[in-house]
């Protein structure tokens, strides 16, 4: 049990990177380290765009569901 969760967390992680990298993608270099030129201005999630930004959610409660899941079976 325990070697399929921590399975799990692997792809869960190296999927949850994947996700967040393909959003910063579009802002270039600069907005993937928390830098960019939005000034403060925020829009509106539409499309392809809000598709990965749940998708990004879910899996951040799935790492941390599975990451609790195995603090507790120890």
């Amino acid at each position: 049990m325990q070697d399929a969760l921590e399975i799990i967390q692997i792809l869960t992680s190296i999927t949850l990177i994947v996700v967040i990298v393909m959003q910063a993608k579009g802002q270039g270099l600069g907005g993937l380290f928390g830098g960019g030129d939005s000034m403060g201005i925020s829009k509106t999630r539409r499309g392809l765009e809000r598709t990965l930004f749940q998708v990004t959610v879910g899996l951040s409660i799935a790492f941390l569901l599975n990451a609790i899941i195995q603090l507790l079976i120890q």
